[in-house]
């Protein structure tokens, strides 16, 4: 257990999931109180007791962060909860929409860039106009490293979402730095949570399949893009402010 977030409340989008779960647990070991929030109540109860277990302390709040009454509401919660929010990581996000760019679906396109760039745009919204009127905070979100930093045949769709969550993080980190708001994002590659998955595929088919485009030769581990969360929430990486760092094995490098 660290100190460095000690009386300070941390608000994780998509904190069920893997990357997002490991994110929690990770403020929840440095002192934070951590709010976790997504549409699965079930899967969030989950994760909070596996917090509370290992001493931490939790909450969640259901919230479908593509309706903005809901992502309005989920600050709200947080704050009336647990008396103000000082660090946001907006992680909720889907991979959906894959294929050749002529053969997406419209629907899933939309509910693509819903999800995982208007659900930011909204939490960061809602983030910002307390944290602006409260003396400042620090928000990171969960962008990729397909998008802004690589493209790949058949991800058009996502990778145009989370090209967009890296542009939309740098240009709220200028608009909001004088407000006290600092605003980075994390840009992980393949890493060991369901979502790397191909239908039917093993860890193992996974890992085989991956070793040869990831020069570390694996995927992360969800805690080591937590890691890199935390410190850049943290009073050590004060003087970043729009940054997109990249947690890929160097696989982009």
């Amino acid at each position: 257990m660290g100190q460095r977030f000690t009386d300070r409340v941390t608000l994780v989008t998509g904190g069920a999931g893997g990357i997002g779960r490991a994110i929690a647990r990770a403020f929840a070991r440095e002192g934070a109180t951590v709010v976790l929030a997504g549409r699965d109540e079930s899967a969030l109860i989950g994760a909070v007791k596996e917090i509370q277990a290992e001493g931490g302390r939790a909450d969640h709040v259901v919230a479908d962060l593509t309706v903005p009454d809901d992502a309005a509401a989920m600050v709200a919660a947080v704050i009336g909860r647990h008396g103000g929010l000082h660090v946001a990581v907006n992680n909720a996000g889907i991979l959906d929409a894959t294929g050749p760019v002529a053969d997406v679906d419209d629907d899933a396109w939309r509910r693509l860039i819903d999800v995982n760039l208007t659900g930011v745009f909204l939490s960061m919204k809602h983030e910002i106009t307390h944290m602006r009127a409260h003396r400042g905070g620090a928000i990171v979100n969960v962008s990729s490293n397909i998008g802004a930093h690589q493209r790949l045949p058949g991800m058009a769709a996502y990778a145009a979402s989370k090209a967009g969550v890296s542009a939309l993080t740098r240009a709220a980190a200028i608009d909001h730095i004088a407000d006290g708001v600092r605003i980075n994002a994390v840009s992980p590659g393949a890493s060991d949570t369901p979502m790397s998955l191909r239908p039917g595929e093993t860890r193992a088919d996974r890992d085989e399949r991956l070793k040869a485009s990831i020069p570390a030769g694996r995927p992360s581990d969800p805690s080591e893009v937590a890691d890199a969360v935390v410190w850049l929430a943290s009073d050590e990486s004060a003087y970043l402010v729009g940054h997109d760092m990249v947690v890929d094995g160097g696989t982009t490098a």
